[in-house]
């Protein structure tokens, strides 16, 4: 299995957005809700647009650890819910197949998806799970609280969450390249 990175850089994350959204909005709203949410992709791709069309919070049952999880929905979000499902019928899912009607895309073409356009403006160590790291990378980065990210994330300590969003491995590279006999 390979190790995958957050996307550290603010600007990338951007020029993700912009090449996503030029391809499809679904996909664009895919990678959107996982930086945003933190949710494990297994939870984005069973939402279906009542879960999501005029609503404050999403409440969702973790598919890993069977939990109730509900996380607020910032406007901005809102926004693009409101954008994305206007044509939509209630129960159909966010993230539709095209080959399979009225199921979601697969956990392997997510993959596939941003794979291939983070390998196309020059990222690498992409996977599904790299849009959950982000949002963790971030949301440390901006509020310096790693114990409510642990309790957002379910890890049994600080270190853990620390390694899984990158941070401590960030640590290691400064102290190396700082580091000259």
């Amino acid at each position: 299995m390979n190790y995958v990175q957050p996307i550290r850089e603010l600007h990338m994350i951007e020029v993700m957005k912009v090449e996503l959204h030029k391809r499809s909005l679904r996909d664009y709203l895919l990678f959107v809700v996982g930086i945003n949410t933190g949710l494990r992709i297994s939870d984005i791709l069973k939402l279906r647009v009542c879960d999501v069309a005029n609503v404050s919070h999403i409440t969702v049952v973790e598919t890993k650890t069977g939990k109730r999880k509900r996380f607020l929905v910032n406007s901005n979000l809102q926004h693009e819910f409101k954008t994305y499902t206007s044509w939509m019928d209630v129960e159909e899912h966010l993230f539709t197949s095209r080959h399979h009607t009225g199921k979601p895309i697969s956990r392997v073409q997510a993959y596939r998806i941003l794979n291939s356009v983070a390998a196309s403006v020059g990222l690498s160590e992409i996977g599904t799970h790299t849009l959950r790291k982000t949002f963790g990378y971030h949301f440390y980065q901006k509020t310096k609280d790693i114990a409510l990210l642990q309790k957002l994330f379910n890890h049994s300590s600080p270190s853990v969450t620390l390694k899984y969003i990158g941070i401590t491995q960030d640590m290691m590279d400064d102290a190396m390249e700082e580091f000259t006999l």
